[in-house]
């Protein structure tokens, strides 16, 4: 995208340094190998004890029956419902009604179960140990005990929703894992390319046409946006924000709609961020409404002080063809608001520069020119990006696998 990074210079995204001894280099790089390898061995263990839990699951929930399952969980719902409605008052010399509407309740339940009912026998007992002339807190809860059978048949059903959970989730996170594997495939996979790059190459073959366009767009902006109303600029920028390609965020609306609105919109943006700084009664001889000034421009001064040249420059190292000659597209749409033609006519050759016969080669060189430093060139000349990128793929095809077992299980 446009404006993202215009460094000529050394990328400062660097693998490694020119200090530290190879050796030094070699182990940090094992134990980076090391490391990926164990990370990737927990998610492995991980996802298998998920699947594996999530099987015994199944199967327990399939030897009972699972609407067998569901009629124990809510006769122990049911019951359970019963003693907690009824433990205070039903309990010692408590209200006599309510301790034989208890036990009316709790009988008729543990009589209505089907008698093919698994666990039926753990009601039948809770049932025994509520029959009595008095209740006290100790047989509420030996009543809770005698369910425990029956609640722990229940369980499987939820047991087996936390199982499909762990392995949602182990899922996931081997998935993320994976994409992040990917990334440093790519990453990796380009260093090699960069490795091999011709750093003879006549770089300079895209670096002048582009610093002179950023150069030349710059100024041109500058120009605009200290000259210009503050209404004309913030037009021009808020169209530039229809363009994906080119990375100017939208004005604010409330910004926006000032400018239109009120006179002072007629001021360059210096001119308004000055404005911003003065008293109320200074203010006054300068605007026409100093409130409706007061909660808006102050309010969005970062907007206005952050408006520069940059989402209209162009990256270096420059894109791959084709986003380069996209990007270049846009901006000739854009900066023909605010530039001259001399301008519109620089970024149209830095778009023509994605037609050159040499342009994937000249942009290798420049990107391994700014990215690789002596650690980088250290490492490729000794084979430690080769080596991380083997031991990435493995720990990424590892993963993989795992994550594809349980289809092939399930076949």
């Amino acid at each position: 995208m446009a404006g993202q990074n215009r460094d000529t210079g050394a990328d400062a995204d660097r693998d490694g340094d020119a200090g530290g001894s190879h050796d030094d280099r070699d182990g940090d790089a094992d134990a980076a190998d090391a490391a990926v390898d164990t990370d990737v061995a927990g998610l492995v263990a991980e996802l298998r004890d998920a699947r594996d839990r999530r099987r015994a699951a199944e199967a327990a929930v399939r030897d009972v029956g699972e609407d067998a399952l569901e009629a124990v969980a809510d006769a122990v719902e049911r019951a359970d419902g019963l003693l907690r409605r009824y433990e205070d008052s039903a309990t010692g010399t408590g209200d006599f009604e309510a301790y034989l509407e208890f036990q009316s309740q709790f009988a008729e339940l543990a009589e209505s179960l089907p008698d093919d009912l698994p666990a039926r026998d753990a009601f039948d007992a809770a049932n025994d140990i509520v029959d009595q002339r008095r209740l006290s807190d100790a047989d509420f809860a030996d009543a809770r005990d005698a369910l425990a059978p029956a609640r722990e048949l229940a369980d499987r059903l939820a047991e087996r929703e936390r199982a499909e959970d762990a392995v949602a989730d182990a899922e996931r996170r081997a998935t993320d894992r994976l994409a992040e594997l990917d990334d440093r495939i790519d990453s990796l996979e380009r260093l090699l390319e960069l490795g091999a790059a011709d750093l003879s190459a006549p770089t300079e073959r895209l670096r002048d046409p582009i610093s002179s366009y950023n150069d030349a767009v710059t100024d041109a902006f500058d120009r605009f946006r200290r000259e210009e109303p503050a209404r004309t600029v913030l037009r021009v920028v808020d169209d530039a924000a229809s363009f994906p390609l080119v990375d100017a965020g939208p004005v604010p609306a409330e910004l926006r709609e000032y400018v239109e609105s009120h006179a002072a919109g007629d001021e360059p943006v210096p001119t308004l961020l000055e404005y911003a700084d003065y008293s109320q009664s200074k203010l006054s001889h300068y605007v026409d409404d100093t409130d409706a000034f007061r909660t808006t421009v102050p309010v969005h001064r970062t907007a206005l002080d952050r408006l520069s040249a940059d989402p209209y420059t162009v990256d270096w190292p420059p894109a791959p063809a084709g986003e380069l000659r996209a990007v270049a597209g846009e901006l000739v749409s854009v900066t023909a608001k605010f530039a001259d033609e001399e301008v519109v006519a620089r970024v149209r050759r830095v778009g023509r520069l994605a037609d050159r016969d040499d342009y994937d080669r000249l942009r290798t060189a420049a990107e391994a020119e700014a990215r690789l430093g002596p650690g980088e060139r250290d490492r490729l000349e000794r084979g430690g990006v080769q080596r991380e990128l083997d031991a990435v793929r493995a720990a990424r095809s590892t993963l993989a696998d795992a994550l594809a077992e349980d289809d092939e299980r399930d076949r």
